[in-house]
């Protein structure tokens, strides 16, 4: 199955999902009681996640062409601990795999995988609310490894810190259980150094980390 359609089908997935719990509100109110959130609350999330680089054009120092990494759809757990009702301390954990490819000359560049734990501060509105929106914004650090070379002889890539934005909302389901769906954007550049340094580039990666999946509070 193409990534495409992986994308697809989460994205149509949560969508039904998110379709399905509004219609069925009114119902639930009535039939389910929902743990609000609240000071000391500790959650722990499971999704599924799409990783898909916006990388700019390379800043290039290789003289021609340009490298793309593909996207990646993988598990992905991270864990909240509110502050107060309103915020909330998230770290994400999850790893994904890219193919590098580069173009113009069409050149192999193996595959890299890509640790990023991402730290970020939440603003939680309507936390007594079945619905709760929520924006944030935090650090990142990406930890490259497992690279495999492709047609060069090496490659490889700077660990490096970087920023994040998300947004995104919890809907409670019953008791301390909830839907959740998220969306980051992660500002990431890295140097990369290709046959032992005797070429270089560096990357604008960027990449958009949409998710779905569902939330235990605590």
């Amino acid at each position: 199955m193409s990534f495409t359609n992986k994308l697809l089908g989460t994205a149509v997935l949560g969508a039904m999902l998110a379709a399905t719990l509004f219609a069925a509100e009114p119902a639930l109110a009535q039939t389910a009681e929902f743990k609000t959130k609240q000071a000391g609350d500790f959650v722990i999330r499971a999704r599924g996640i799409a990783m898909v680089p916006d990388e700019d054009t390379y800043d290039d120092t290789l003289n021609t062409g340009e490298g793309h990494l593909n996207n990646d759809v993988v598990p992905e757990v991270d864990f909240s601990y509110f502050l107060t009702d309103n915020l909330a301390l998230e770290l994400i954990a999850a790893t994904t795999k890219h193919d590098l490819t580069w173009q113009n000359p069409d050149l192999d560049a193996g595959s890299v995988r890509l640790l990023p734990p991402t730290l970020t501060l939440q603003y939680h509105f309507m936390p007594e609310s079945r619905w709760s929106p929520y924006v944030g914004a935090g650090i990142n650090y990406t930890f490259f490894y497992d690279s495999k070379p492709g047609q060069f002889n090496s490659v490889k890539y700077d660990d490096g810190f970087g920023y994040a934005f998300q947004a995104g909302f919890d809907y409670a389901i019953s008791g301390p259980w909830s839907v959740n769906v998220d969306v980051k954007k992660v500002y990431l550049d890295t140097d990369i150094s290709i046959n032992n340094g005797a070429n270089t580039a560096k990357a604008h990666l960027d990449p958009w980390v949409f998710g779905v999946g569902v939330g235990y509070r605590f």
